[in-house]
């Protein structure tokens, strides 16, 4: 069956080297928190939709990991969704930190983007690709300026945005100009849904953001977060059981925390996220275990969607 005149859907990728802003900007598109956010870098590690609708669109923003150099499995999986997102999408967003400027992962990510424009979604269709400047409020214009010419000698650009992903400077200029690009289709997705996440995932995820956002230095990247149970009562609470793996016992102390602090602060700050993102009290239960290999279990990309063989 044809899809009306005026209703149009299609995917955006949103890529860039880790820490440029993506989930942020994924996030104020959607108009809700779809995907975690921390200020250490590589904090995404899956693929996640957020889904929004505009007049008779539907827009759906894939946010991606920070796509580097990977040295191990669990960054070559990481990085491949990255371009894998590039390959399914109908506009690709390039995310750039304009503070960091023209990078090392940020030049990798540029030359490896006109193969995915070229390779659009129709038959000899050009996939459009937009360059959006992030944090613009940190860096001088005449600076701006500079690094939008050496982007733009580097890489072919259909678009150029300056914006704030935390502000929302830009951004409606930025969806505007994605709009045009969408093909007619009918919507893929139910009309209040935000995202495909599934509820165990999105708890997981909720958790290991405090672990971001509460523990230092590399540990957090030693830290996995798993719903283990997941249990709906009859008065509307929901009972959520999690395990928090870490990768040597010396770190079981430091998530602990003295007395048990640092897991309890964890806890209840993640508690609080999910009542109001599940709209009802929520009991969470988290206890610390270590899994030196949690990095190399298949199972663990499976629930995030990585490709283990990448």
């Amino acid at each position: 069956m044809s899809a009306p005149e005026n209703m149009h859907c299609g995917y955006v990728a949103v890529l860039g080297a880790p820490n440029a802003g993506k989930s942020t900007l994924v996030n104020r598109l959607v108009g809700a928190k779809v995907t975690i956010v921390s200020p250490k870098v590589q904090t995404t590690r899956n693929r996640v939709l957020g889904i929004a609708v505009s007049g008779d669109a539907q827009i759906v923003f894939i946010d991606t990991p920070g796509i580097f150099t990977p040295k191990k499995r669990f960054d070559r999986a990481m990085v491949a969704a990255a371009w894998g997102g590039a390959k399914e999408a109908d506009v690709v967003v390039l995310m750039v930190d304009a503070k960091s400027g023209f990078d090392k992962d940020t030049r990798i990510i540029v030359d490896g983007l006109e193969k995915y424009a070229e390779e659009g979604p129709g038959e000899g269709k050009r996939r459009p690709v937009f360059l959006v400047l992030n944090k613009i409020d940190l860096v001088k214009p005449e600076a701006l300026l500079a690094l939008t010419q050496r982007l733009h000698d580097a890489g072919k650009f259909d678009h150029t945005f300056m914006i704030s992903a935390l502000s929302g400077e830009g951004v409606d200029d930025l969806m505007a100009a994605i709009l045009p690009g969408l093909p007619k289709g009918h919507w893929l997705f139910p009309e209040d849904q935000l995202s495909d996440m599934p509820q165990r995932l999105l708890a997981a995820e909720i958790t290991r953001e405090q672990v971001f956002l509460q523990l230092h230095q590399e540990l957090p990247y030693a830290i996995a977060v798993e719903t283990e149970a997941w249990e709906n009562f009859d008065n509307g609470d929901v009972k959520i059981d999690q395990v928090v793996y870490v990768q040597r016992d010396s770190q079981k102390g430091i998530v602990l925390g003295k007395g048990g602090s640092r897991i309890k602060e964890i806890g209840a700050q993640a508690r609080a996220q999910l009542e109001t993102m599940l709209d009802c009290k929520v009991h969470l239960f988290l206890r610390v275990k270590k899994h030196d290999k949690w990095s190399e279990d298949p199972r663990y990309f499976r629930a995030l969607g990585l490709d283990y063989n990448a």
